[in-house]
């Protein structure tokens, strides 16, 4: 049996991170949480977008971000995430893959654009979020054939990739990070979404 091609494949929101640093005045006058974590629709995301001061975009993502720290370990990884067919899509895919990780998903087109977490840092550190889900919501299942094909230890992590919901599954798709098994051969991203 062949070694497997990735010691760990996630799958989560792709999302590209907006900060900004700003004064308190600015989170009053917009109304935000200081220091929590709202979600928002387009075109709050827009409003608070055009109201931001010169912004870093970092990529994220929970899942994203721990296949960062794992492959700068060593670990080969893929990652499975929907982006947008825009800017902030092509920021996120060139940053994933600049660290190491496969991402093969093809982009969407169209809208909604790209996941952004827009945050507003003030001058005591308090960072305020707001997350813009976009098209991160919208990957594709995987077909059915797919699924036939994925080793049987891989059963609860197909199940959870088509949302199936079972407790078993629920628990394993609420950790992002999934751990291949040993001897298992997993189709490459790209193939699992075409």
């Amino acid at each position: 049996m062949t070694d497997p091609r990735y010691d760990v494949i996630a799958i989560g929101n792709a999302i590209v991170d907006v900060m900004s640093a700003c004064q308190d005045e600015l989170i009053d006058e917009l109304g935000l949480n200081k220091g929590g974590m709202t979600l928002v629709d387009t075109d709050r995301a827009h409003d608070l977008y055009d109201a931001m001061g010169p912004a870093r975009e970092i990529s994220g993502g929970s899942a994203a971000n721990t296949l960062a720290g794992l492959s700068a370990l060593g670990s080969q990884c893929a990652f499975i995430g929907q982006v947008a067919d825009d800017q902030l899509g092509e920021v996120f895919a060139h940053d994933i893959r600049a660290v190491g990780i496969d991402f093969d998903t093809a982009p969407r087109a169209g809208d909604p654009p790209t996941a952004r977490c827009l945050i507003f840092v003030t001058p005591d550190g308090q960072r305020t979020m707001n997350t813009f889900l976009g098209a991160s919501q919208f990957l594709p299942s995987l077909p059915r054939w797919i699924l036939m094909r994925l080793p049987r230890p891989a059963s609860s992590i197909s199940k959870a990739i088509c949302g199936i919901r079972k407790s078993r599954v629920r628990r394993c798709a609420k950790r992002s990070l999934l751990r291949v098994p040993p001897g298992a051969r997993w189709p490459s991203p790209c193939q699992m979404l075409s």
